[in-house]
């Protein structure tokens, strides 16, 4: 099973239940009681899930490493290739 077929069989079996508790297909005091917070639930999900993902990306883009090792090994293959193509005709200008 994908990842999105996963994600897909989640939400639909948290919107069926959901859209039974608000029809009134379940009856329970409890629904009762908490049934405006049930009603807003899928909006605050997506709020949450929105401050989650935003989390995780700023923590990533802190949390980045620099390689300068390969940094430094990159420098060095292009100065290679423009030599390469230099030898054979294919660039004229140099940098």
């Amino acid at each position: 099973m994908t990842k999105l077929m996963e994600w897909a069989f989640v939400a639909t079996v948290f919107f069926s239940i959901w859209t039974a508790t608000i029809t009134g297909s379940i009856q329970s005091p409890l629904i009762e009681k908490w049934r405006t917070t049930i009603l807003y639930l899928p909006v605050i999900l997506i709020i949450l899930f929105g401050f989650y993902a935003a989390s995780v990306v700023l923590y990533r883009v802190f949390t980045f490493n620099n390689c300068e090792e390969a940094a430094a090994e990159l420098q060095e293959e292009i100065k290679e290739a423009k030599k390469d193509l230099r030898s054979k005709g294919l660039l004229l200008r140099e940098d």
